[in-house]
């Protein structure tokens, strides 16, 4: 009898990862991994937890760019996808109603009373995917308006209004679609006044920088966007969910209510991916106008037992464990701790964000001795001395973190929403010894910072 035997092939093959990437999958991700040292192989996951084969732990302040907000293999996700999985339903069989999509959309929409319906896909470049696609069936214009540094998915709708040109380089021609600057109502008004659009999406926090939108912004804009007969949509793919210490980022703000939000990323549990958008009814029934058009707009794998499930649960967990005020208190701790530290180092700038997602920013030292060492990595690439935090951060002090996008110096903690005292103490800790290390004027961060300036103008001869 022949079988698939999964516990087996990772014994065989499990210590191939970085050879298979390399040889199969996207070759330059081992690359940079191993220039930057980051090529660790981390044999299991809890909680805010990794472990290496040699049994040492890593404090996840990352989770999976957000995707893990209960942090990893949380018990009661897990029992409801092995209860899923046993109760053998139909699914999937494009032509019946089962409850569970009904169910998660009603716990989805009870946490944003002013909306009535729900889409679901399977990520969140889909979930913006199907709020373009409404928006500009709904109101019969064909442009979206978007921010500057933006992010909103790498398809090619959601690419359309990624405001990093970066991400766009190379896959012209794209949707006809405006960018202005976040906080900039001059110009929201200045396109509106076209007539030709058809919704403005806007993260509340922006992911690239961690920049929160401007007191008084989405509301200001949510009165024009409704007096010129537009949509306002939130993306809250990472924001959502209670990221930033609110269930939805927008509801920091009173008096705001999207046209429509999109979901994602933590909604998953980790396990199986999900996009949900969240509407209005005048909106969906536009778009579902008749039974002709009943499956105008739809996703194979949408609505899977298994994701509505995994939904569920996750719902279920933060409302039985209060993650959204434990994400806002656990969030102020950090915040506050991190901002003490402005006055110590001059080459730390700002910290900002909301909840449990910060950015922490750098910038130019008042010192002779620093301000040359800070010259030479800017001359050679933006965003080299953040990277020179992160990889001390991983390699001495077994802590994940990002630089929060190309060419910026901020640093993004996004961790999940599950911890604590203790990785609040671990992380500041471990960020004081980089701090004091980069301002002693010399040692191995710098050594490290020059061969980063060397691998970077070898980059851009090549």
């Amino acid at each position: 009898m022949t079988g698939f035997d999964l516990t087996g092939l990772l014994a065989e093959r499990g210590t191939e990862g970085y050879e298979l990437h390399a040889r199969h999958l996207n070759h330059q991700l081992p690359r940079m991994l191993r220039t930057i040292g980051f090529d660790k192989v981390y044999e299991r996951a809890e909680g805010a937890y990794f472990w290496d084969t040699e049994g040492q732990d890593y404090l996840d302040m990352l989770a999976g760019f957000g995707v893990m907000g209960l942090g990893r293999h949380h018990p009661v996700v897990r029992q409801a996808l092995h209860d899923v999985l046993d109760a053998g339903l139909a699914d999937l069989t494009r032509f019946d109603c089962q409850p569970l999509p009904g169910l998660l959309a009603e716990r989805l929409l009870s946490h944003a009373p002013h909306l009535d319906r729900v889409f679901f896909g399977n990520s969140g470049t889909e979930a913006v995917e199907t709020a373009l696609k409404f928006a500009r069936y709904a109101t019969g214009r064909p442009r979206i308006l978007y921010c500057t540094h933006a992010f909103h998915g790498l398809t090619t709708g959601s690419l359309s209004v990624n405001g990093e040109d970066g991400f766009r380089d190379g896959f012209a021609p794209l949707l006809p679609d405006t960018a202005i600057e976040l906080g900039d109502l001059a110009a929201l008004e200045r396109e509106l006044k076209r007539g030709d659009v058809a919704g403005f999406v806007v993260e509340p926090v922006q992911g690239k920088g961690v920049h929160p939108a401007p007191p008084g912004f989405l509301r200001a804009a949510q009165e024009l966007l409704h007096r010129h007969k537009a949509l306002l949509i939130a993306d809250e793919v990472q924001t959502g969910l209670g990221r930033t210490g609110d269930f939805f980022a927008y509801q920091h703000e009173d008096g705001v209510e999207p046209d429509l939000v999109c979901v994602a990323k933590a909604l998953s549990g980790g396990y199986v991916p999900v996009g949900a958008t969240l509407g209005k009814d005048w909106i969906f029934k536009k778009v579902y106008s008749s039974m002709d058009r009943v499956l105008v707009h739809s996703a194979s794998f949408g609505s899977n037992a298994q994701a509505m499930a995994a939904g569920l649960a996750v719902l279920a967990v933060m409302e039985d464990e209060q993650l959204v005020a434990h994400a806002r208190h656990t969030g102020d701790l950090l915040r506050s701790r991190l901002a003490a530290l402005i006055d110590r180092y001059e080459l730390l700038h700002d910290v900002r964000g909301r909840g449990l997602m910060i950015g922490i920013e750098f910038g130019r030292p008042k010192s002779l001795s620093l301000r040359g060492r800070w010259r030479m990595l800017q001359a050679a690439r933006k965003g080299l001395f953040a990277q020179m935090v992160v990889v001390p951060l991983l390699q001495r002090h077994r802590i994940l973190t990002q630089v929060s996008g190309d060419h910026l110096e901020v640093i993004k903690l996004i961790p999940p929403l599950i911890i604590g005292e203790r990785e609040v103490d671990r992380f500041v800790e471990a960020f004081t010894a980089v701090m004091d290390d980069a301002h002693s004027g010399g040692g191995l961060m710098w050594d490290f910072g020059r061969t980063l300036v060397k691998q970077s103008l070898q980059v851009g001869r090549g």
